[in-house]
């Protein structure tokens, strides 16, 4: 993969978080890294996602030195590169501060499986995390210490962090998170939920995995 690549499939993330309404004017950010090269495109830290130009998406190495671009990378770099160094599964992360998500996430209350569609894709509840700060490796630390085989984890008091093989598929992720999150609040303004249980999400997960789609 080379940089304008590997600067396309970030940008494409980045650039699809206000769309998506899962963030605001620069918050949140979207990684990739390239499976060969190990090199990794993230966003610039400080820029309107709805202003973020290909060319803008920062290419670092494994240690977080600047490889190719002009611009200072995302504050959040080093907690991703800490995720991508000790999860050689993972190509693509994204942050968001999508609301009712980040509700969930501000109160310290885990997203339990309620719904068939969370159970597939999530395969169990999306944890928490404990308090984190920002800027050094914190935050990766919290999310490979707890996200387990799972691909979403809400970081305390702060937002949402999805995980995947590639920056669409981490998208994808944050998407789902927060549209869970939504349900999930609705349906418990009108009384206690009953959470699935774990034999059912177990068979949901595999169907997903093994079955759905092309």
């Amino acid at each position: 993969m080379n940089y304008q690549e590997l600067r396309e499939a970030a940008w494409e993330a980045n650039a699809s978080l206000p769309k998506a309404g899962l963030v605001k004017w620069a918050q949140g950010n979207a990684s990739g890294r390239d499976p060969d090269s190990g090199l990794i495109g993230i966003k610039p830290s400080g820029v309107r996602l709805d202003q973020l130009k290909v060319e803008e998406i920062v290419i670092v190495d494994p240690d977080g030195n600047v490889v190719d671009g002009d611009m200072k990378p995302s504050i959040d770099t080093a907690s991703h590169l800490y995720v991508y160094k000790h999860r050689d599964d993972i190509h693509g992360i994204v942050h968001t501060h999508s609301p009712y998500a980040t509700s969930f996430a501000v109160r310290g209350e885990p997203i339990r499986m309620y719904t068939t569609t969370a159970s597939a894709l999530f395969g169990g509840e999306i944890p928490v995390s404990d308090f984190a700060a920002i800027g050094e490796e914190d935050i990766g630390k919290e999310i490979v210490a707890k996200i387990g085989a799972g691909s979403a984890i809400l970081m305390r008091s702060h937002g949402v962090f999805t995980i995947g093989t590639s920056p669409y598929e981490a998208l994808k992720y944050a998407i789902y998170v927060e549209e869970e999150a939504e349900i999930v609040h609705l349906a418990l303004l009108r009384g206690e939920l009953q959470a699935l249980d774990q034999p059912f999400v177990d068979e949901a997960r595999r169907m997903y995995l093994e079955d759905y789609g092309q």
